[in-house]
Formats: structure tokens, sequence, C-alpha cells
């Protein structure tokens, strides 16, 4: 695979935060699914292919995800690199205890990126956005430093993101589902991607196989869903990878990427809406016409 590493890795401006990342991001909860071991090998050989940025967060693998990366990007790769990983307390205090946690961690002094994570009902945000909530930490720990970069994860409904983003113009990227279920339910390409690139937002994508569910419901192939997520209005992928052997091949994917043109998204897009469609495939968004129902939250086994 010395072609694959020696072929240029497509890079992009991560919005306002001015960061250059690489346009595919290592996945920090499947990474680490087959063990440390198969985790470091991941980060290592990713490093080669080009690969600058790095995803975690707290709630994956119970803090280890964090620590696998302190590890493995010892003796000056941690130089080399973005990284980021995420917050999923809502207060003041709890936010600002954890990101001392991951700093520890990870064996760092700073984050490229924290993210407000995987927010998912109105009263989150409430908590987050009014006195002592998260919002403060996360402004106070990019003053002191801490951290470099700030934004927002979420999957369960375009409206919690579309609030996030008019509250304030304090964050700098936006993670979201972009898939080519997503916009038949709950559409956050349609709803929230335009608003995020208006405010000038970084945009990560997210569950490109709609955690699996696509591939494995036969509406698409694997080659197709990264196609398709690389040629929205996107900055990079979040890809989970379990194996050096599937990073390989979504890394091919993209350095030899062409781009769907508008026709070939519209029928893409007819195909997949003949076939199930909305919570079903998509389980971490909220259920039609339910509430109360549990949905899938991030760091879990799928």
């Amino acid at each position: 695979m010395k072609i694959l590493a020696d072929t240029p890795m497509p890079m992009a401006t991560l919005g306002k935060s001015g960061l250059q990342v690489s346009r595919f991001v290592v996945g920090g909860y499947h990474m680490l699914v087959e063990g440390e071991e198969m985790a470091t090998r991941i980060i290592h050989r990713a490093m080669d292919l080009g690969v600058n940025f790095f995803d975690s967060a707290n709630l994956y693998h119970k803090g280890k995800s964090d620590e696998v990366y302190g590890r493995a990007l010892a003796g000056g790769r941690r130089q080399k690199v973005m990284l980021m990983t995420k917050c999923e307390n809502y207060s003041r205090d709890g936010a600002m205890k954890l990101l001392e946690e991951q700093l520890k961690r990870m064996k760092t002094d700073y984050l490229d990126l924290w993210q407000c994570h995987q927010v998912s009902e109105q009263s989150e945000v409430d908590q987050i956005l009014g006195p002592n909530g998260s919002l403060e930490a996360f402004v106070k720990a990019k003053k002191e430093g801490k951290v470099r970069h700030i934004g927002f994860t979420g999957h369960r409904d375009p409206a919690i993101h579309l609030r996030l983003l008019a509250a304030t113009d304090a964050w700098e990227t936006v993670q979201m589902p972009i898939n080519l279920i997503d916009p038949h339910y709950l559409s956050f390409i349609t709803n929230v991607l335009p608003e995020a690139r208006k405010k000038g937002l970084g945009v990560l994508a997210m569950k490109s196989n709609a955690m699996g569910s696509i591939t494995k419901s036969n509406v698409a192939k694997i080659e197709d869903c990264l196609r398709f997520t690389w040629s929205q209005d996107i900055d990079t992928l979040v890809s989970g990878v379990q194996t050096t052997g599937q990073l390989e091949d979504n890394v091919l994917v993209l350095k030899t990427l062409k781009k769907l043109s508008k026709q070939e998204i519209s029928v893409l897009l007819h195909k997949t809406k003949q076939g199930e469609t909305g919570s079903k495939i998509e389980k971490y968004k909220r259920p039609e016409g339910k509430s109360g129902v549990r949905m899938h939250r991030d760091g879990e086994a799928v």
C-alpha cells in the first residue's frame, strides 16, 4: 500500500477555526473495539497515510479512548496532529473538571478542538446556555488556552442544532450525521448544513453509514456511503474503522474520490427513498411520532 501512502491526503480548512485538517478523521470509538494494540496500529497507520485529525470522547470506552491517544501519540507524535475530544457534562463546573481529566488522560496541555457532546434534548440546550452552563466552561477553556477551538455535536434532532447555532457565535464547529438516508427524515443536510455554513462554522460529518445500518440493510455499499458524504458541503468526515484494513479501504475511497454530480445524488436519493428510512435505519434520531423513547447514545455498543 505504498502508493496509497504516497498519494497526498485531501485537506480542508475547518471553517472559522482555521485549522488545516485531513478530510478523514479517525473515529475514537470504533478504533478501540478490537483492543489497544489495534487502536495504536490504526492511529500510526493513519498518520502514515496523511491523516492529521483524531477524534475521541469521554464516553468512548469509559475514557479509555482518551488514554490510548495519550500513549499512542507519545514520542513527538502529538505535535504532528490535531486532537479533539468531547464532553457530555452540560454544567460549567462539571465540564471544567472533566476537561482537566481529559487533558491528563491524553497527556497533552491543550486540545485542538473540544466539543459539547451529543446534545439531544431542549432541556440539555437550556442547561448548556443557561447560568453556570457548559458554554461558560467552553469559552473559559478557550480563553485560557486549554483548548484552541470549540464546537458541539448531536444526532437526534436538527432543531437542537439550529437552536445552538442561533444562540451564540462562540461555536466554531458542528458535527452531525451526513448520509444518503438523512434527507428523508429529520434532515441535518437540509436544515442544519446551510445554516452552519452561513455562520462560517467548520462542518464535521459523522455516521456516513448510519452506524452500519445502511450497508446491513443493503441500501447501498460502503463506497457509495462514503462518496455521498464527501460529496456534500462538509470539511471532513469522522469515520469509524476497527482495523487497519478498513482504514486503508476508506482512505483509498477519499484519495481516489470523484465527487458525485447533482444528478447522481438525485438518482441515489430517489433510490434510497424507496427503501426503509427514518429512525429504523438512523437509530440515533428521534423516533417518528413518539416521545420518551430511548435512543442510541454515543459510546454504546452498536
